[in-house]
């Protein structure tokens, strides 16, 4: 028996079966692993079939892979169906062999078999393209780590491999093994259902569970990795103890599960997701009924997700509700009947001496055991089966193909690993109503599907809930859960609960699910897609209300027509308009009177022309403001204010130099006379003030801007851009008031028709006062307010100028006749000299 005479039992019976040769066989094909056991299938164009299936030593209930069992049968049922139809490989029989792994612990010498030679010989060659091994494929083994030390070697050798329950990602790699193929999605889709099946029952806080074998960790990276943008936070991951070969639970085992159990309890996370071989699984829920923990959703893995020897602990259903991710199901028409069918007998085993009860590889209980979960496995449908069921149609269609089959016949030659593994990646066909063929990575994208445990055996015991489909990434709900939960409500398991829209999340601790909840305050917004964290502000021209999640345009304000405070101010300058009018007409017809001749004569007509047009450009207050009413305000406005303010100076300015300097200062007198005095005063202060006006209009643009209403942040107020441009514009007006209320307090001891120092003092007083109060208002305040006091103001100082300058004069002109004479002027002028004499 060569250098392994000396190793375990199992292992030399599994040789030493192994050794009688196929007879007349022509070459084989290698077959799975399954309770741990490994198929070895052999194709023979004699038509001999036999079977030798090696299983452990003992045959418990638990111990036993019931699933594993299951598998094998699919792989037999597989076979003989092929080889009892006619249009598939005819003339062909295929065969097969199966060998037990024992999970991952003999993976190497059945591997060695199925590569030697008839002679049991493995040459080391530089080419093994015309190598021809003992058999042309290999169905299995069950899990990632025995399908990876597997498709090392078979890799070496392109000898085709498919794997119908591996699904670590790992084994995508071409480059590492270019001979594996898997009738099964990868652990990413496995792990992808399962986010998406959280994120709709809304589940962002749970318990992670791994084996401590390859298996877990890899898978539970896996879901590490896919969660950390998926919002869904674990609250703590903790590793299941692999259990002793026989099963027991040492002091340390137990110890450690009592605390993962209790752990469980005290958290707040009622989600907990499994990925472990079922074999791990036993001790596990055992302590879990034994502390009577109750009220959790046990997610799956594909590993356990159907595991009828778990289902059968019926106590489990007290603990919560059991959802899984597994294969879609594919029922098998015979499969059920054939499953349960007797052995048949085989050729007459090879001769060989008994090695005694210790090594019996014969277990006589394992179709007892499997009888006993045949309702189960019926009602749950054929699922994993159909995996395997469709992997030995793969390598016959391949075959068929290599062999140019025709409807009655097969040509017969040489089958080399290489040639069929390039017919494997060709295959297209549709087996049970699916199609059947393998992408760039080798993998066949079969459907999975969501399924709840059920303990209702006259239902199936694997209800399926929702299915997957790996093409589309997306997950499809199908049945209603029952959940354990009173009224069967979807079961809550959040770190915190949603925040309302609007409401912002301030984070708690290290997990992004765990935060508390705040308020977005007015003017601010909350941006979900953008930022949950921060509320983001709104744009100045919008606003919002308290916990809005977007801002709206706010209301634009501005003095309108309809309001009653711009009706009074309107009907004030109507009036006002209306006396300047008036006042004007009189004027003109008494213009040589001495009456209308100590007001300034031609001058007042240069006071009251600015004056209409002022009163003309008030409405330019109102309404939507505009770059042209803008302007109008900023410009001609402020310059017909000017004119009047500069002639109201020059002519009080006049009469004091008239009564009191013209006798000190007669040249300057005469100058004065001589050269227009007034309106060279009038001319040059109004230049000044157009190239302050041009300058501001430069400077500071005219256009209408939005500022929010102090009073009402939903409120944009539209006013003119003008506030730095007003206190240039208004220091020279403001200079020459001060200097027509000097000049018209000096000459406040004229003779009465002159005196007017009262009305102009008033009239400079009440512009003064009224600039500066709107100035320091401008400067605090931002409102609609502020047009209407501009207005309002500047329509009374138009009022002071009209009616307190020239209102007077106007009143002695119509309703004193007697007193505009000339007559009467000269007993004025005469009766204050010799008073002042």
């Amino acid at each position: 028996m060569g250098p392994w005479a000396r190793a375990v039992c199992s292992l030399f019976i599994l040789l030493w079966v192994l050794a009688a040769p196929a007879e007349n066989s022509d070459f084989y094909l290698a077959g799975d692993y399954l309770l741990g056991g490994l198929f070895s299938l052999h194709a023979n164009m004699k038509g001999i079939v036999h079977l030798n299936f090696l299983q452990v030593p003992q045959c418990k209930e638990y111990e036993m892979k019931v699933l594993g069992y299951n598998l094998l049968q699919a792989m037999r049922f597989a076979v003989e169906e092929i080889n009892n139809q006619s249009s598939l490989l005819p003339g062909v029989l295929l065969g097969y062999e199966m060998v037990d792994v024992c999970y991952i612990s003999n993976n190497i010498q059945p591997v060695l078999y199925f590569l030697a030679r008839e002679d049991y010989s493995l040459p080391i060659q530089e080419d093994y393209s015309h190598y021809v091994p003992r058999v042309v494929a290999v169905i299995g083994p069950d899990n990632s780590e025995s399908t990876t030390i597997v498709a090392h070697f078979l890799s070496l050798f392109l000898l085709p491999q498919i794997t119908y329950s591996a699904i670590s990602d790992e084994l995508r790699d071409k480059n590492r093994f270019p001979s594996l193929l898997r009738t099964v999605p990868g652990a990413d889709h496995q792990v992808e259902a399962m986010v998406q099946l959280m994120l709709y029952f809304r589940w962002n806080w749970i318990i992670l569970l791994v084996s401590s074998d390859d298996y877990g960790r890899y898978n539970g990276q896996l879901l590490n990795t896919r969660l950390a943008t998926r919002d869904i936070c674990i609250a703590f991951q903790e590793t299941l103890p692999m259990p002793q070969p026989n099963q027991e639970v040492t002091p340390w085992e137990r110890q450690r599960l009592e605390a993962i159990v209790d752990k469980i309890q005290q958290s707040s996370a009622r989600i907990v997701v499994l990925f472990s071989p079922d074999l791990a699984l036993h001790n596990f829920f055992r302590e879990v009924l034994r502390q009577n923990f109750t009220g959790a959703v046990w997610i799956a893995s594909e590993s356990w997700a159907i595991d009828p020897v778990l289902h059968n602990l019926t106590e489990l259903r007290n603990t919560g509700t059991f959802l899984g991710v597994t294969a879609q199901s594919v029922p098998i028409p015979g499969f059920s009947e054939f499953r349960m069918r007797p052995p048949q007998a085989g050729p007459p085993a090879p001769t060989r001496t008994s090695l005694g009860a210790t090594c019996n590889q014969e277990c006589d209980s394992c179709q007892d055991t499997t009888a006993s979960f045949s309702t189960i496995l019926t009602l749950s449908g054929e699922r994993v089966a159909y995996s395997v069921y469709s992997a030995v149609y793969a390598v016959a269609h391949a075959l068929h193909s290599l062999l140019r089959c025709t409807r009655t016949t097969c040509s017969k030659r040489v089958v080399y690993p290489w040639e069929l593994l390039q017919e494997i990646w060709k295959v297209n066909f549709t087996l049970l109503g699916h199609k059947i063929f393998f992408d760039k990575q080798g993998d066949l994208l079969m459907s999975l599907e969501v399924i709840q445990w059920q303990w209702d055996l006259s239902q199936n015991p694997f209800l399926s809930i929702a299915s997957y489909y790996p093409a589309l990434r997306q997950l499809k709900m199908g049945h209603n859960v029952s959940w354990h939960t009173a009224n069967n409500t979807i079961p809550v398991s959040m770190c915190s609960k949603d925040c309302h829209p609007g409401q912002r999340k301030k984070p708690i601790g290290i997990h992004p699910c765990c935060f508390e909840c705040l308020d977005c305050l007015p003017g601010t917004f909350l941006n979900r897609t953008a930022d949950e964290y921060d509320c983001q502000s709104c744009p100045s021209h919008e606003w919002s209300h308290r916990n809005d999640t977007s801002c709206f345009k706010r209301r634009l304000a501005f003095l309108e027509w309809h309001e009653a405070s711009t009706i009074i101010v309107a009907m004030l300058s109507f009036l006002g308009f209306l006396s300047t009018l008036a006042i004007m007409v009189v004027f003109w017809r008494h213009l040589h009177t001495p009456m209308v001749r100590s007001a300034g004569g031609p001058m007042c007509f240069l006071m009251l022309v600015p004056l209409l047009l002022a009163y003309a450009m008030v409405p330019t207050y109102v309404g939507r403001p505009t770059f042209f009413t803008c302007l109008c305000r900023q410009t001609f406005f402020t310059l017909c204010f000017t004119i009047c303010i500069s002639c109201i100076t020059v002519r009080s300015f006049q009469i004091v130099c008239i009564f009191k300097m013209a006798r000190h200062l007669p040249r300057a007198y005469s100058s004065w006379v001589r050269y227009h005095g007034p309106y060279v005063f009038v001319a040059s202060f109004t230049a000044l003030k157009v190239v302050i006006t041009v300058g501001n209009v430069l400077v500071m643009s005219a256009n209408p801007t939005a500022r929010p209403d102090p009073d009402d942040p939903k409120i944009m107020v539209l006013s003119c851009n003008y506030r730095k441009a007003l206190l240039f514009n208004t220091s020279l007006d403001l200079l020459l008031s001060v200097a027509g209320f000097s000049f018209a307090y000096m000459g406040k001891e004229l003779p009465t028709n002159y005196n007017e120092a009262k009305f102009i003092t008033f009239c400079m007083t009440f512009y003064f006062t009224s600039s500066i109060s709107l100035c320091t208002f401008m400067s605090v305040y931002e409102g609609v307010l502020v047009t209407i006091l501009d207005l309002l103001f500047t329509v009374l100082n138009l009022l002071g100028i009209s009616l307190g300058y020239f209102g007077p004069k106007c009143y002695m002109v119509l309703f004193y006749p007697e007193r505009n004479t000339q007559v009467y002027f000269s007993n004025m002028i005469q009766g204050y000299t010799m008073g002042k004499d």
